[in-house]
């Protein structure tokens, strides 16, 4: 069995950790502040997409068919990754919480939405990197 490549998405959590750390040091009326604020967010929606995918090819022994597995919505992929112990019950809500927080980019890009996801950063950083570990040693064929 071969190791999952994480290799893109362990990329882009360092992207964004460079991003975070820059856009602190940054003062708020300044554009790089904008530039490295923007910078995070899309990192952010890139992280979130990117773990559903990855995690749903963690999940494939546990189901029949890939088909069952390719039904599954987001949210789905994040309570079985915690019904199949691939992360725990806490993580998962945590992952589901991103996710909500993501779905309000659709209908708010204002400076309110990215102020609230900024505050989120420091612990989704975390949470990629923990589930970056999980995915890279998950089997895979």
């Amino acid at each position: 069995m071969n190791k999952m490549d994480t290799t893109f998405f362990f990329r882009c959590i360092l992207t964004l950790e460079k991003a975070h750390a820059l856009l602190l040091a940054s003062k708020k009326d300044e554009i790089d502040y904008e530039m490295y604020r923007s910078a995070c967010i899309k990192e952010f929606e890139i992280i979130l997409e990117q773990s559903g995918g990855l995690l749903k090819k963690c999940l494939r022994p546990y189901f029949h068919t890939a088909k069952a597995v390719d039904r599954l919505t987001f949210k789905d992929i994040y309570r079985n990754a915690a019904k199949h112990d691939l992360m725990s019950i806490e993580a998962s809500e945590r992952w589901l919480n991103y996710r909500d927080n993501r779905n309000h980019t659709a209908h708010d890009y204002g400076v309110n939405f990215a102020e609230h996801t900024l505050v989120l950063l420091p612990f989704f950083i975390e949470d990629a990197k923990a589930l970056e570990q999980i995915i890279k040693d998950q089997p895979y064929d």
